[in-house]
Order: C-alpha cells, then structure tokens, then sequence
C-alpha cells in the first residue's frame, strides 16, 4: 500500500476479517474467549474450541450468535493424542473451511518441581502445549493452503524468556519449542502464503492461574511488572487481530509480540 493511499484503508483495517474462518482454540474463557468475540464483531465466522469449559463455550457462543454474529463450538480435550486433529476436521465441516487458525489452548496444569513432575503429568503437559499445537497446523494446512490470506497465530509466553514461575519448567520448555516452531514455519509455509506468528502473553489476570496460582504468586508478578498490574484478556486481543489481517501484518512472519507490561523483552 502506498503512502498516497486513502486514510479509511486503515479505518478499515479490520474489515477485511469480515467472511473469514477463523478457528481459535481455548476460546471458552479467558484470552481465547476474548479473541473469538472480537473476530466475530469483525465479521468473522468463528468457531470456538474447548476442552472441559463445555456450557462457558455454550454460552458465549450463543450470546454471540443473539447478537447476529457467527459462532459455533467444537469439543476437544487436547492433552490426548490425536484429539487436535478431530478438533480441527470438524471445525472446517462447521466452517466450511479454515483461513485463520489461532492456537491459545494451554496450561501448565499445576506446579511440580522437575524431580517429583509425573510421567503421566510430563507426557500431558507437552501433549497440550506443543504437541497439539503441531497435529493443529498440520491438519489445518490443507484448508490454510486453499485460503486467500492465510495465517496461523500460535501463542507463547513470557515463561520462555523468564523460565517462569516455580515449578513450570516442562510448560515454559513447550512454549520455548512453540516459538522455534512458529519461526521454523514461517520458512517452510511462506511460499504458500501462510503467516505464522506467535503471541507471548505475561501475566495475564484469567482463569489459568486459577488452582495453582497463590495470592503470593500473584503479587509477585505483578510486582515484576513495570506497568505496575497484571494484564487482561483484552490487553491481549490487539496483537492477535493485527497479525490476523493481512492489510496490517502482510510482510510479517515468524514473529513473536510480547504482551507482558514490560516484564520482558524479546
């Protein structure tokens, strides 16, 4: 686009996700949830993963659709195997195809000091975080390749750059591997036209601290935050929507924005 351009091109910006099939994983609550309704108020054919929060996806899905939006659901427990793949069959039958593919599902799923985790735990928490992450992109590619603006938008977190909280290390190694992979991809999918980006939320105030997060935790975080409070699921909405439209991150791939108050840098 030329700097001769009409300023409502960039008004517009977000319009252009209008009529785009956009999966997003983990929407039932949290950053997932926030980043489905946006895309639907932009027009959007949303469908809506969850795992274990069926009604909460129910929910706001439905209120979604009182609204005129387009939003349906699909069930996946993504800690077992092969579960990404279904996931990712049935939302393009739903859809009718996929354009967007964006991964926020994951969890560390409690805290455990690396010589107590166990092999199960390990095995699950990898499963989740990496491992889905990839039988996802990989499932979606034939849909993605068929797509006019394709793009995958993975999600990290600022574990990679810190090592994260006590007891997270095999969560914040599956993210560091999510962020390698999304670089690695952004190589081999570019000359299909396929971005692939990443997201890296720091502490965000959600449901995923809920269970193994302590009050100290907490206070801690938002200690180490320069910004000076944790942040919210909409803080992290933008960064999702602008590497989702073409007009506004054509030329940007294999990147990773940090949303973290300033906790870390890239």
């Amino acid at each position: 686009m030329s700097s001769g351009d009409s300023p409502s091109v960039w008004l517009a910006a977000f319009g252009e996700l209008h009529g785009q099939r956009a999966l997003v994983t983990g929407a039932s609550s949290g950053i997932g949830a926030a980043v489905a309704q946006a895309l639907a108020e932009c027009g959007a054919h949303v469908c809506m993963h969850h795992g274990r929060r069926a009604q909460a996806a129910a929910t706001a899905a439905a209120e979604l659709r009182r609204r005129g939006l387009s939003a349906t659901i699909v069930s996946a427990d993504l800690s077992v195997g092969g579960a990404a793949r279904a996931m990712v069959s049935s939302a393009a039958a739903s859809l009718g195809g996929v354009d967007l593919l964006i991964n926020i599902a994951g969890s560390p799923m409690g805290r455990a000091a690396i010589e107590t985790l166990d092999d199960d735990v390990c095995a699950a928490i990898l499963q989740l975080n990496l491992r889905a992450v990839v039988d996802s992109i990989r499932s979606a590619l034939p849909y993605l390749r068929r797509a006019t603006h394709p793009a995958i938008i993975n999600t990290s977190s600022v574990a990679v750059r810190t090592g994260g909280g006590r007891g997270v290390a095999v969560y914040a190694a599956a993210k560091s591997a999510v962020e390698s992979l999304t670089r690695s991809l952004a190589r081999e999918f570019a000359g299909d036209g396929i971005r692939v980006n990443c997201v890296a939320p720091g502490y965000i105030e959600t449901a995923i601290h809920e269970g193994f997060s302590s009050d100290d935790d907490r206070r801690a975080y938002v200690a180490a935050t320069p910004m000076g409070r944790g942040g919210t699921a909409d803080d992290c909405v933008g960064a999702y929507l602008f590497l989702a439209c073409h007009r506004l991150s054509g030329f940007v791939t294999g990147q990773t924005i940090a949303v973290n108050g300033g906790v870390a840098f890239s």
